[in-house]
């Protein structure tokens, strides 16, 4: 009997980490590349010496990717050689103070009774509240949501009471710290899913103590290393990866996937992985036709994220006063995000992150030189901003803004210069309307009200990475690669030992309690 062959459209992240699991269980397994590199937005730009992380730029949780490289007969840390950070980052606050979170609790301590002496033995209670909350739910992260039946089940009614999902982040930080610094010290990490800690649920307060609890690290050579490490195992686990072959078809035989055509030709598969942005693959390469829950008019209801506004700089000499990541937070934070969330106006004092890279990884740049990487959340496209006027003065707003960490002397020591504003990552991205984090990551547009794993419109599609269960962020991308995985082993009757099997939900069902809810869309 021939083998079973898999289609994935695009080599991300989500993409790269299933084919190196779908090729360990024997799948004939190829990854067509619209772009010449690997890692999607987790891939770098480089240009005149200098190299810079695209998009992500740092790593953490790293047990799952641990488990997909042992599974495959590798060690992780000594594939990708990784610093750990102490400090994570530096917050400075618009309203004064500064703070440096560290996995060291006593030093952290210090620093937040220094803050807020009110608050001195919260962290602790936020730890240990936040390592019980994780451990119970965990298996729900782990698991399929493939109808409002795997929500209705025991053991999600029984987290209901300890996960709070009707709170926002914010709120649920306000049970443990009374300075609203110290509730965006521990709830600003929402933002990498790019909402805000004012909207987003307060199941999310456990990617803060992720950090805390397992560290921060620092790929040497950047985040982008990860994903040409998990390019060369998958091509030596038999993956063909195709570069520079954009997807400008999706063939069907009726409602089911059976193959793709590019500039080279059509290519057959018994099934198929979408790794690409979920609104704009559907909206182009999914017949409206065929699809029922995902139609181009449900789309456009969605609520999509933020974007971000970048600035890569190569920079003259060394800023070794500054640790590797900065965080300023302005003192109307929460109108800033209003801003950028539901008014989708450009905030003249924005917040910022800044990486400076240099400091721990001295090959991203020439000698004598380093790299400042600049993040700004701003809104998504939107008719409010045109960013072929703003562009230039927003730029000049942010280098200037750079000096409420200290960097008075940024715009004199520039040498290069790349900018991303949404418009970039929407029409060169190939983003829809640039919203970098996907769908937003609020309570209606979880678990399985996102876009499935299996994907419910249509046959023998899947689906991996952030716009799908269980959401953003490295960590829960690796996740969704597990999660879609087995589904498709399973569905294909593969034989996989070194997979755990899927979670079997149907067994603790609630579901004739709720039988009258009906299907969500």
């Amino acid at each position: 009997m021939p083998k079973k062959s898999v289609l994935i459209v695009g080599a991300g992240p989500g993409g790269l980490a299933t084919a190196i699991l779908l090729a360990r269980a024997g799948i004939r397994t190829k990854i067509v590349e619209r772009l010449p590199h690997v890692g999607g937005r987790t891939s770098a730009i480089e240009f005149d010496g200098f190299r810079f992380d695209r998009g992500p730029t740092f790593f953490f949780y790293p047990r799952i990717l641990e488990e997909i490289f042992r599974a495959v007969g590798r060690n992780l840390w000594n594939e990708v050689p990784m610093v750990r950070l102490d400090p994570h980052y530096r917050l400075v606050f618009g309203q004064g103070g500064v703070l440096e979170t560290t996995s060291d609790v006593p030093r952290l301590e210090q620093q937040i009774t220094a803050l807020s002496p009110d608050d001195a033995g919260a962290v602790r209670r936020f730890l240990d509240d936040n390592r019980k909350k994780l451990e119970l739910f965990r298996p729900c992260l782990e698991s399929p949501f493939l109808s409002w039946r795997d929500i209705a089940t025991a053991r999600m009614m029984r987290l209901m009471p300890v996960l709070r999902p009707w709170n926002s982040l914010d709120r649920e930080l306000a049970q443990y710290f009374s300075d609203p610094r110290l509730r965006l010290a521990f709830s600003f990490q929402s933002m990498y899913l790019g909402v805000s800690p004012f909207q987003c649920p307060s199941l999310f307060s456990i990617l803060s103590f992720l950090e805390y609890e397992y560290g921060v690290f620092h790929p040497l050579g950047g985040c982008s290393a990860i994903s040409a490490k998990m390019a060369e195992i998958a091509a030596s686990l038999g993956v063909e990866i195709a570069m520079d072959e954009p997807v400008e078809e999706i063939l069907f035989e009726g409602r089911r996937a059976v193959g793709v055509r590019t500039p080279a030709g059509e290519t057959r598969a018994d099934a198929l992985v979408i790794n690409a942005d979920f609104a704009r693959s559907m909206t182009r390469l999914v017949p409206d036709r065929l699809r029922r829950r995902w139609t181009d008019r449900k789309i456009a209801a969605k609520r999509f994220s933020c974007s971000t506004f970048m600035l890569y700089l190569g920079i003259e000499g060394r800023y070794d006063q500054l640790p590797h990541h900065s965080i300023y937070i302005p003192e109307r934070y929460e109108q800033h995000l209003r801003e950028v969330e539901f008014e989708h106006v450009l905030s003249e004092d924005p917040s910022f992150y800044v990486q400076n890279a240099s400091v721990t990884d001295r090959t991203l740049a020439p000698e004598g030189k380093s790299t400042l990487y600049v993040l700004v959340p701003v809104p998504h496209q939107h008719t409010n901003v045109d960013w072929s006027v703003e562009r230039d003065r927003y730029r000049n707003l942010v280098v200037k803004q750079l000096s409420k960490i200290g960097l008075d002397d940024v715009e004199g020591r520039i040498r290069v210069e790349r900018i991303i504003t949404p418009d970039d990552w929407d029409r060169k991205g190939e983003i829809h309307l640039g919203a970098t984090f996907n769908m937003a990551h609020n309570l209606a547009q979880m678990f399985h009200r996102r876009p499935r794993n299996r994907f419910e419109d249509v046959d023998g599609v899947y689906l991996v990475g952030g716009g799908t269960h269980p959401g953003g962020r490295l960590p829960m991308i690796f996740e969704s690669a597990r999660i879609t995985s087995r589904l498709l082993l399973d569905d294909l009757a593969v034989e996989a030992a070194f997979m755990r099997p899927l979670a079997d939900t149907a067994k603790a069902s609630l579901a004739p309690a709720v039988a009258g809810l009906g299907e969500v869309n």
